[in-house]
């Protein structure tokens, strides 16, 4: 990656962290009584996100990225099996309501599908196998809408009592699944469009995420989730989703070297398995924490994850891409 974009990439996590210190100082914004309908904005600007993809979304490069298969099955299991297996591992230990709590938000991270773009950069820098990276990067976040819930569905009725599967696959059909379709549907008519305009339509997708994390964030501390959240716990949170993230990361690569990849196909393996989507994790949030007061937390890791998986990764592709 160049320096360039590591320094936009570095702008937005900027953003996101200066969205929760937003949060901090005035919660009354984004607080559930507060009288500024985010909740809608959110929404329709979810909805947008997703139609664009829609749009952006190549049914030609997916059919033909069928063909490596026992590559899309390491890159899909790693993200939706074994990533939230290692997490699971865990949860026999936990011992209070606080440790469970921090468990769910690593277990959500890790139930999450893989990046889009920034995956297909990394690859693409490193020297792997780019459409492959392409047609995962697409799909993952398509087979996250159907498993990032069921994982999440297991756990989540013991924190909240309303929780409803047939009500949150709703609002993913009418927020994600609709638009996608949608966008799937006009994508002839206006795809050059969205291609000659796609700096400003990332610029719009980064504007709602940084919105929602605000508005999470904001809910969180009016109602006093963090209250009980001491300095050692946001380090142990760290310490986790590093560790996560290693040991996921060495895992992809033995089973890559285990099935004789290539080293395009290894490389792609590693970056595409190993991530976890900002994106996808800040709207399924939405959908699935709507009315909990705890979204913001169940947040942290995935932004703690985001930037360190963003700078680590960026460096590892740079060496892949110096060898090659």
């Amino acid at each position: 990656m160049t320096t360039r974009s590591i320094m936009k990439l570095d702008r937005f996590v900027s953003a996101l962290f200066i969205a929760v210190a937003v949060a901090w100082f005035f919660p009354q914004f984004g607080a559930a009584q507060s009288g500024i309908p985010l909740n809608a904005i959110c929404s329709a600007g979810i909805a947008l996100i997703f139609f664009f993809y829609g749009v952006k979304l190549s049914p030609e490069k997916i059919k033909s990225g069928l063909k490596n298969w026992k590559l899309h099955v390491v890159i899909q299991s790693a993200t939706f099996i074994i990533c939230p297996l290692l997490v699971l591992i865990a949860h026999p230990f936990l011992q209070t309501k606080h440790q469970e709590m921090i468990w769910l938000s690593v277990f959500f991270l890790a139930a999450l599908p893989s990046t889009v773009s920034s995956s297909v950069v990394m690859v693409a820098m490193a020297k792997g196998n780019l459409p492959a990276a392409i047609f995962n990067a697409s799909i993952s976040g398509l087979i996250g809408i159907v498993l990032t819930p069921l994982w999440m569905g297991l756990f989540m009725q013991q924190q909240q009592n309303n929780f409803d599967f047939l009500q949150i696959y709703f609002k993913l059909m009418v927020e994600i699944i609709l638009p996608v379709v949608a966008g799937i549907a006009v994508q002839r008519g206006i795809a050059h469009w969205a291609a000659r305009y796609g700096k400003q339509l990332a610029l719009f997708d980064k504007s709602v995420i940084v919105l929602i994390v605000y508005k999470s964030f904001a809910e969180s501390f009016s109602d006093g989730t963090f209250s009980g959240m001491q300095w050692n716990d946001l380090a142990m949170i760290c310490v986790i989703t590093i560790v996560l993230f290693f040991t996921l990361y060495g895992i992809i690569y033995l089973i890559s070297i285990l099935l004789a990849f290539n080293k395009e196909d290894r490389i792609t393996a590693l970056f595409c398995g190993s991530k976890k989507s900002l994106v996808h994790g800040t709207v399924f949030s939405k959908v699935l924490f709507s009315n909990a007061s705890f979204a913001g937390f169940m947040l942290l890791p995935l932004m703690i994850f985001h930037a360190f998986q963003l700078f680590i990764v960026s460096y590892i592709a740079g060496r892949f891409g110096r060898k090659a």
